[in-house]
């Protein structure tokens, strides 16, 4: 029997973030975002040390800011297990990663399991250290950040996205699961955004193969390594969008239970793609589905 969804309720205070990969593009932007708003925020970054103005930046504005490599087995439970002596995390947002580009064929074992540690099993590290103190608070908001490219698999990208696509069945089961206890878990698919994505992209050790000359997958290799993608989406209005969504304000506001927010208007034709092949699916084999029941006696 269905039930309906728990409503959703935050305190009346100022939150406390933990926000990873805010050396540059979005997860700077947010972290700004929630200073800007009263919110505590706890920065980090693989190596602080390379941008001390930002570090200085956040530090001056009331937060703090700490080293985090999301690779790391034991850097997630550690760091987390400091700042909640003094602090009790009530959103976290992974958004640190990197993207390898190319086609599929191309990738080694090495490259893959490297890139599903950043995207997959580095954010699953956090959720695993913060979310038992939220559930035991009875309240807290894990966001991740995902992409576009794990809804609809795109060329080139199929590391990429598996690992986002891993990171959204992981957090489809945890929403169902922490919802009872107050705790919120928001997927952000992420469209292109002015973040210089295109900048932070690694290659695989093996070259394309001369056969996908001229396909979709060079081609977009080519406009992201040459500098020539010119992305539609504004970080700061994706942000703004965010933040209102994570704390229930402006745009986000009564829609709590939500568990995916897409931005970006290239997400639009992406999700009908996404959807209409399901729909194409049923409507193929929707009859096979249903015929391959247990006769009973």
């Amino acid at each position: 029997m269905a039930t309906e969804a728990p409503t959703f309720t935050k305190p009346n205070r100022p939150l406390v973030w933990l926000i990873t990969g805010c050396s540059s593009g979005l997860g700077l932007a947010l972290a700004r975002a929630a200073q800007s708003n009263g919110h505590k925020v706890l920065a980090t970054s693989r190596q602080p040390s390379r941008t001390p103005e930002i570090v200085s930046e956040i530090t001056q504005n009331g937060g703090e800011w700490h080293t985090l490599d999301v690779d790391s087995p034991t850097a997630a439970s550690e760091l987390v297990s400091k700042l909640e002596s003094t602090h009790k995390i009530d959103v976290l947002v992974n958004n640190a990663g990197y993207a390898i580009l190319g086609a599929v064929e191309q990738f080694s074992d090495k490259e893959l399991r490297a890139q599903m540690e950043t995207v997959y099993f580095g954010p699953n590290r956090l959720i695993r250290a913060i979310v038992p103190g939220m559930r035991e608070r009875r309240f807290g908001v894990v966001v991740n950040v995902s992409s576009g490219a794990g809804v609809e698999g795109r060329e080139s990208m199929g590391a990429y996205a598996s690992a986002k696509a891993a990171m959204d069945g992981l957090c489809k089961a945890l929403a169902k699961e922490v919802a009872p206890f107050n705790v919120r878990v928001l997927t952000v698919w992420l469209g292109a955004f002015n973040t210089q994505f295109g900048a932070g992209c690694r290659s695989p050790a093996e070259p394309l193969p001369v056969d996908y000359v001229g396909s979709v997958v060079a081609q977009t290799l080519d406009v992201l390594q040459t500098g020539n993608f010119v992305p539609d989406g504004d970080t700061d209005k994706a942000v703004k969008a965010m933040y209102e969504v994570i704390v229930g304000e402006g745009v986000g506001a009564g829609r709590e239970s939500e568990w995916f927010l897409p931005l970006g208007r290239d997400m639009i034709p992406r999700l009908e793609l996404a959807r209409d092949r399901l729909v194409h699916t049923l409507d193929v084999f929707g009859d096979i589905a249903r015929n391959v029941y247990v006769e009973k006696e």
